[in-house]
């Protein structure tokens, strides 16, 4: 495989196959090969490498033609800054209809607007040379030239509480899973619904049989720690569960009936942009994010049996704040501007259940990570440590990056919603 006269590959030795649909830089900015121009994207493109990386695309190149087995295809490619020449993806590959052999190392192409043609591979590389321990001993004491390489492992070693200073004298607010239910506080979730509303039930959905030994286990649990208790309302919601980023399952509610007769909370929430413009001069940073926010927060007596959801193990309803109710993001931030009010854009940012703690010195940081810890600890607010991080030169936070250098969309946030060209 080869590109043609827009962006061809000049370099020396077998031609190589590729694996997504880019060039890189190098070979779109050679003079002499490149004949139509480098066009910006509309849209900023995230796109994941072969080397589960991810990179950001703002250029393109129109009407490359690729040469394959004696065949000229063109191809629109994104400018992306790799070691590898070209990389066709799946969107090209679908496109030409391509059918991959794997045991024969062939890939058949059906174009719409050409014959059909097969492109061989170049075969496997051999695998590295492997000598054992008495061979290398015996060739070292005859003199043979050598290379001693260590291996460094360089990944991040796992911090305990009471080795993060000031956090050490902390540990209550830190527990390992929240014990029973949260204090009275000056905040309650409250439910006010339109006028004329009657109760509304539905059906519970159909869940697989692992969904079932789950949802068990996690309504034992809520009930264990006094978060739900059997109801005999006349509400009822479904539940479902959701995939984590770990592979878990997180039990939700689907409200979408009782919201839709909610009156809605017109509680202000805050601007990011107006949030980081408070960070001026700052230079340490710790991240503080709470244990099941939500649950930290009771719901006003006569409120509770309108949050009752149907499963197929009985009816319950929750005494805490629930997810999935249009109004908790509004209550539980009014909760936490309450709490931290004295210290808000002095060295606090608060969004929600997320509070990052800013200072310009280490010494003014260590007093100002304590205050917060002490006020958590005072109104029995509690954090999960290993979604805390203590003493950041950067951090990310609210999908920003945030530095004594100022504050960046972080990479690893930005998506674009568009189709690839």
């Amino acid at each position: 495989m080869r590109l043609t006269g827009v962006a061809q590959n000049q370099g020396t030795g077998a031609p190589r196959q590729g694996k997504v649909f880019a060039a890189n830089k190098t070979e779109v900015e050679r003079v002499d090969i490149v004949v139509t121009e480098v066009e910006p994207l509309y849209h900023v493109l995230l796109v994941s490498t072969p080397f589960a990386e991810s990179m950001l695309s703002t250029e393109k190149v129109k009407a490359c033609q690729i040469e394959m087995a004696d065949h000229v295809i063109e191809v629109t490619l994104l400018v992306l800054d790799m070691h590898f020449d070209v990389i066709l993806g799946m969107d090209w590959l679908a496109a030409n209809h391509a059918s991959i052999d794997c045991s024969h190392k062939e890939v058949a192409f059906n174009p719409s607007l050409m014959a059909s043609f097969k492109f061989k591979g170049e075969g496997s590389r051999s695998l590295p040379k492997v000598i054992s321990a008495m061979r290398a001993s015996k060739l070292l004491s005859q003199g043979t030239w050598s290379i001693l390489a260590s291996v460094v492992d360089t990944r991040e070693v796992d911090v305990s509480m009471s080795s993060e200073p000031v956090v050490r004298d902390y540990l209550d607010v830190f527990p390992e899973e929240l014990s029973g239910l949260p204090p009275h506080r000056e905040i309650k979730f409250a439910i006010e619904l339109e006028p004329s509303t009657v109760p509304i039930s539905r059906a519970p959905y159909r869940m697989a049989p692992a969904e079932l030994e789950e949802l068990k286990v996690q309504l034992q649990e809520l009930l264990d720690k006094g978060f739900i208790r059997p109801s005999v309302s006349p509400w009822g919601a479904p539940v479902l569960f959701v995939k984590k980023k770990d592979r878990s399952m997180r039990l939700c509610i689907d409200y979408g009936e009782l919201n839709k007769v909610t009156v809605k909370n017109k509680y202000p929430m805050p601007r990011i942009d107006d949030l980081f413009d408070q960070l001026q001069e700052a230079k340490v940073f710790s991240k503080i994010d709470l244990r099941s926010g939500y649950h930290q927060l009771r719901i006003k007596n006569s409120d509770v049996p309108k949050t009752t959801f149907r499963s197929r193990y009985g009816h319950y309803e929750f005494i805490v704040m629930s997810f999935g109710l249009t109004n908790a993001p509004g209550v539980f931030m009014d909760l936490m501007n309450i709490v931290f009010r004295k210290f808000l854009d002095n060295f606090v940012i608060v969004f929600i259940d997320d509070i990052l703690i800013y200072s310009k010195t280490e010494a003014e940081h260590k007093e100002h990570l304590r205050m917060v810890l002490e006020i958590l600890r005072a109104n029995k607010l509690y954090a999960k440590f290993s979604k805390c991080e203590f003493w950041l030169k950067q951090v990310s936070f609210l999908g920003h990056v945030v530095s004594n250098a100022g504050v960046s969309v972080d990479p690893a946030k930005i998506e674009a919603v568009t189709s690839w060209l």
